[in-house]
């Protein structure tokens, strides 16, 4: 198992999900964790859970990814507890899933808000972080919908797209401090995203958040030579070559 102890860890979005699976692993491996997300019920239930495992370097933080204020004051009380942010995993997003003529303009700005902006001002508050020590792994979650279309996705795919395209140019401003970047491209994940979706899946065949949340550990860990710039995860009955 790596050790992370000394270096901090921050996941935005892990009240629940990929987030909180990522989350369970980077806080036995003995990172520092700053844990965030809008729902601080879950978020303070994580960092209890988390601290009776045996690490005390958890701090949970309420906030929003997608408001300016709550991302900087989230940054500060990292930087002030523990000095640094060596690792941001940022899990935070909505699916909404729609036949084109459905959707709304209120659907298409709440996908850009939650899935591009949240990830911009995030991005924004904690690169200057990373560059100033000169070391920094960043794991997005475009998921497979921002690499590859699908049916009812249009407003979906264009916020990770987006996402995509803002990670991969970010990847050639920031590589001279020393940061990599990493996009992960998990095709259907059986979690709480397909709760409120009509369109017809089969959970019991899909990844589960925990095989989701290893490759996370895995791509914010690589050192050395190598850097895992994007991984496509798939369920065995969905492969995409």
């Amino acid at each position: 198992m790596v050790n992370l102890e000394g270096k901090t860890v921050l996941i935005v979005g892990a009240g629940r999900g990929i987030g909180r699976a990522a989350a369970e692993l980077f806080a036995a491996a003995d990172a520092n964790l700053v844990i965030a997300s809008r729902n601080g019920a879950e978020l303070m239930e994580l960092e209890y859970k988390l601290n009776t495992k045996g690490n005390p370097n958890v701090l949970a933080v309420e906030a929003d990814a997608a408001d300016e204020q709550d991302v900087a004051a989230l940054v500060a009380a990292a930087v002030e507890r523990f000095g640094a942010i060596d690792y941001l995993v940022h899990t935070a997003g909505l699916g909404i899933l729609k036949p084109f003529g459905e959707l709304t303009l209120r659907d298409f700005d709440a996908l850009i808000e939650a899935n591009v902006r949240s990830a911009f001002v995030v991005l924004q508050k904690v690169l200057p972080v990373m560059a100033e020590n000169r070391f920094g792994r960043v794991v997005a979650i475009p998921g497979i919908l921002g690499k590859a279309p699908m049916m009812q996705a249009s407003a979906y795919c264009a916020a990770k797209y987006a996402l995509t395209g803002m990670i991969k140019c970010l990847k050639d401003e920031y590589k001279r401090f020393g940061i990599r970047f990493s996009l992960m491209h998990f095709g259907g994940v059986d979690s709480s995203f397909w709760d409120n979706v009509a369109i017809k899946v089969q959970r019991d065949r899909m990844l589960s958040v925990e095989a989701a949340a290893r490759a996370v550990f895995f791509a914010a860990t690589q050192e050395g030579e190598g850097v895992m710039s994007e991984i496509v995860l798939l369920p065995e009955n969905h492969q995409l070559i």
